[in-house]
């Protein structure tokens, strides 16, 4: 003899809790979308929508790269502030060296840059800024910070320094010294 199956209606209270149940469980999964790592990738996203590209030659690391796009996006935006939060060390020579890079640099950061990482980028890196509009060049250093995260050494509180123009770099990208160049 064949079996029958019957079929239970759920009372109409037990469907709206599951119902609710279920809408709890799809709104915490998309506020777990909202985390700190979707945040920053929101920030990148519109940075670099609002930003000309970095042009990049060499060989950086993920970190190395990350930072000095950054430093380059804030040259632009003319933000001194969050420049130096880019610090390597958070002492009394980050804030006016942000400031003397934006006021020297700003304005060509706008425009086309290139960056030539020298180097390996394990834990430093030294990078040469070009700024194709205005024909100026600056050296920075990008390492790796007191908190474990990569950040631009900003040592240079006196204008003059901030602005000068290293005396060893080629006068463009990718010439003697870069690792891309010798390849």
């Amino acid at each position: 003899m064949p079996l029958k199956r019957t079929r239970f209606r759920a009372p109409a209270a037990a469907g709206a809790a599951t119902a609710l149940a279920a809408l709890a469980v799809l709104a915490g999964g998309a506020l777990t979308g909202c985390s700190a790592d979707s945040d920053d990738s929101l920030a990148y996203a519109s940075d670099y929508a609002a930003h000309e590209p970095l042009r990049v030659v060499g060989y950086p690391s993920r970190g190395s790269l990350d930072v000095v796009q950054k430093a380059v996006w804030r040259l632009a935006d003319g933000d001194a502030e969050a420049l130096a939060d880019l610090a390597a060390e958070k002492g009394d020579a980050a804030e006016p060296t942000a400031r003397n890079w934006v006021k020297a640099f700003g304005a060509a950061a706008k425009g086309e840059v290139t960056a030539d990482f020298y180097d390996e980028g394990s834990t430093r890196q030294v990078v040469v800024l070009y700024f194709a509009g205005s024909g100026q060049v600056k050296e920075i250093e990008a390492r790796v910070g007191e908190d474990d995260a990569w950040a631009v050494t900003m040592n240079e509180p006196d204008p003059s320094d901030a602005s000068a123009k290293p005396t060893w770099a080629p006068p463009k990208p990718g010439g003697t010294g870069s690792r891309s160049s010798a390849r």
